[in-house]
């Protein structure tokens, strides 16, 4: 009877889960509390722990973050990953992906990468490049940022759980950074070797063809060599399907750079933010920094990092409001803060539901699970991957999963180096990055296919994957508790 209970309950948390997918947004957090609502009424098992902590994280980071974008530091830092971009074009597989992981590093979202997709896919077309193999690339590895990042929602929710096993900030970050780095590194070598070149694509000479998109100056010469002059190619002449606007010297012209106009103390809200980043880091690397309290046996303890991080965070938010001089009204109505609020609710329902769920039913699932995971620690991964594949939410991942992981008695550092697997939530095509990328790249190289699992981002995912938890079980083994 038990068991029959359990199972019940698994399907009120699954199905509250894929409703949540479906209605999308904020309805994933809703059907989160929704489902806690039924399994606490019907199936009378006691509310789990509301996780407060991870959600003010959340609200305190994503107002930081409103409040630079809205002083114009998101253009700020924007404009910086450009020019780095931009000054590499024959490089552009190898800088594109570590400028994206870096700056969602430093922002605490992958949302910044946004405005980088149409740089990177113009700094690729215009050098002849297959935009697919940058532009996947760093979608991908801008993700692999969420878990290196000391200010993102997955990282605020990873330190509550993580609190009281002896691994804080300090030794997180000494896992996934360097894994992070390295799961880059091995996803540019792989990608720079996916798909034809443009000439070589079918789908871009039909394009070309079809007037719909025009052959680079930087390949001009070497389309003409190919089709041959006057040639009819998909019934359109050469003379109109290579139409760019210049002669053949246009080739030997630099293409113009793209530029970003930052807004006066732009600058200076983005170092405020990014001084605020670091203050944390060294707050965490550094425990004697922090102000200390007797606990209930009279011991010193500093205070908390949650603690810490809603503070700075919350301070950072007033400093850059000052100093800029930016209407509070207009801090609420920016982008970031927006999606930010959404992930704090889809955090607050999913974990809420989702510790409702485990705390009652440890003996029952939670150890044959755990023990499973114990047995097979690389089951972990697996889960974290499929589940934030499922959601598309790392935060909500996090809190349903670690908590398993934790009861089966893993160590911190394992349990830590396969955290990034929340690299999953490429695996369905329901990102608004791999949609902007797909129709930002006009020469059809970066592209999704029928089936769901398969398209443009599969291979960089799949690759970073594996690197960066192979990377991370080994850095793990000599980072000290």
């Amino acid at each position: 009877m038990d068991i029959v209970l359990v199972i019940l309950q698994a399907c009120i948390v699954i199905g509250a889960i894929v409703l949540g997918v479906r209605t999308g947004g904020i309805g994933l957090g809703l059907w989160g509390v929704v489902g806690t609502v039924i399994l606490v009424f019907v199936f009378q098992l006691p509310p789990g722990a509301i996780p407060i902590d991870a959600f003010f994280i959340i609200i305190a980071v994503i107002t930081a973050s409103s409040a630079m974008q809205a002083a114009g530091g998101i253009d700020y830092l924007v404009s910086i990953a450009s020019k780095i971009i931009q000054r590499n074009p024959k490089r552009l597989t190898y800088v594109a992906p570590i400028v994206a992981f870096v700056f969602t590093v430093l922002s605490g979202t992958s949302n910044i990468f946004f405005a980088l997709i149409p740089v990177i896919y113009e700094t690729a077309y215009r050098n002849g490049q297959r935009p697919e193999r940058a532009l996947a690339a760093s979608t991908v590895t801008s993700g692999l940022g969420i878990t290196a990042s000391p200010v993102s929602a997955a990282m605020a929710a990873y330190l509550v759980l993580m609190d009281g096993t002896g691994y804080g900030l300090p030794q997180i970050l000494l896992i996934t950074v360097p894994a992070a780095l390295v799961a880059c590194i091995a996803t540019s070598l792989v990608q720079q070797r996916v798909g034809k070149d443009l000439l070589d694509d079918p789908v871009f000479m039909k394009r070309v063809a079809d007037g719909t998109v025009e052959v680079p100056a930087a390949l001009k010469a070497r389309y003409e060599a190919k089709v041959g002059g006057g040639t009819t190619v998909g019934g359109t002449t050469t003379a109109t399907a290579t139409k760019t606007g210049g002669s053949d010297a246009a080739a030997d012209v630099p293409p113009a750079r793209i530029e970003h106009p930052v807004p006066p103390g732009g600058a200076t809200a983005a170092w405020i933010f990014v001084t605020g980043t670091l203050l944390i880091v060294l707050l965490g690397l550094f425990p004697g920094l922090r102000p200390a309290f007797p606990d209930d046996t009279g011991e010193l303890v500093p205070l908390g990092m949650s603690t810490i991080i809603e503070m700075i965070m919350f301070t950072v938010a007033l400093v850059i409001i000052l100093v800029r001089k930016v209407k509070p009204s207009l801090v609420v109505e920016q982008p970031l803060l927006r999606a930010g609020f959404v992930a704090a609710v889809a955090l607050f329902g999913i974990a809420w539901m989702a510790d409702t769920f485990i705390s009652a039913n440890e003996e029952t699932i939670i150890e044959p699970l755990g023990a499973m995971i114990e047995a097979n620690p690389l089951l972990l991964a697996v889960a974290l991957f499929i589940v934030c594949g499922l959601t598309t939410s790392q935060s909500a991942t996090t809190n349903t999963m670690i908590p398993i992981a934790l009861a089966a008695g893993l160590a911190p550092g394992v349990i830590t180096a396969m955290w990034p697997s929340l690299i999953g939530v490429w695996l369905f095509p329901a990102n608004g990055s791999q949609i902007a990328a797909v129709e930002t790249d006009l020469t059809g190289s970066t592209k999704l296919t029928q089936v769901p699992v398969w398209h443009s981002f599969t291979i960089p995912m799949l690759v970073s994957w594996v690197a960066v938890v192979g990377s991370g079980l080994l850095i793990q083994l000599v980072v000290p508790a």
